[in-house]
């Protein structure tokens, strides 16, 4: 079966206009220069776009709105997740997705679950879910890992969970679940700055925030390293590493936001609780996506 989340993919931000308003002009040609420079795939309310601040009306409009832009052209991924198994489950079937192509479900935050409270609500997930489902493990938003065991029991036991977006910077979990896994299952970098060490033991691509700002340098970096040309790869990666934790410094989306602004590419509005970044992290950020444009 052909993998259609493979290569590189961006965690898209969701504009917001000067009153905070979804900026769906400034998201029109966020999606199209991300196509148009080589991104593999999309994903549509990831963390990056502020879920937690969006109501059900503007969430059905985002992935209404990206996957149209997008048809025919690249695969969309949509964030659906939560702390609560049956609302999950709830909005798998209250939200239109016939023209998604997947579904990223983040590791239940804040109550921390045991391995088996995951395994669980992920299998009653995998159940309900009409996509594919993509695990996403994040254990510093969420406050807990889901350990390589877990993770290769699910890829076992369902048959539409087809990923993980690992995004735990333990490469020692990453390699059990790589040499474990069946061969239907991919694992993805959640981590800008972990993309060609992930690849190189076999991992088969990444969900970028960088590639917002960026999208040619991830792609290209990605799909280097995917080609086995670690050496090109790598200088990419080395290139990009101080934007990076630039990027994150300040939170998230308010650093890569703040940056793709200095561009004329977004306003630079987040919503509460999250704040823009300061007027020195704004500078530094704003010179340094000036040196990669």
């Amino acid at each position: 079966m052909q993998k259609k989340f493979r290569g590189a993919g961006v965690a898209l931000i969701t504009p917001f206009k000067t009153d905070l308003q979804i900026d769906f002009d400034s998201l029109g040609q966020l999606v199209d220069n991300q196509i148009e420079n080589g991104m593999d795939f999309l994903v549509v309310l990831g963390t990056t776009g502020e879920p937690a601040t969006l109501s059900h009306i503007e969430k059905q409009s985002l992935i209404n709105f990206v996957t149209t832009r997008a048809s025919g052209k690249v695969p969309v991924m949509v964030g659906i997740g939560g702390n609560s198994t049956s609302e999950v489950i709830e909005q798998l079937a209250a939200y239109d997705l016939k023209k998604a192509d997947g579904i990223l479900s983040v590791v239940p935050y804040y109550t921390k679950p045991s391995q088996e409270g995951i395994y669980q609500h992920f299998m009653a997930i995998a159940a309900a879910s009409p996509l594919p489902v993509i695990l996403y493990n994040v254990p510093g938003r969420t406050g807990i890992s889901m350990n390589a065991e877990t993770t290769l029991r699910l890829a076992r036991d369902a048959k539409n969970i087809v990923a993980t977006k690992e995004a735990s910077g333990n490469i020692g979990e990453i390699l059990k679940i790589l040499k474990g896994k069946p061969d239907k299952f991919s694992v993805i970098s959640g981590d800008d700055g972990l993309v060609v060490p992930t690849a190189a033991i076999g991992g088969e691509g990444v969900i970028s925030v960088a590639a917002n700002l960026t999208p040619k340098f991830i792609a290209s970096m990605t799909h280097y390293a995917l080609n086995g040309n670690f050496s090109k790869a790598g200088a990419i990666q080395q290139e990009l590493q101080s934007l990076v934790e630039d990027l994150f410094a300040e939170g998230s989306p308010s650093g890569v936001k703040a940056a793709m602004h200095s561009l004329g590419m977004c306003e630079n509005k987040v919503r509460l609780p999250l704040v823009p970044v300061s007027e020195k992290r704004y500078k530094s950020l704003a010179e340094k996506a000036k040196e990669l444009t």
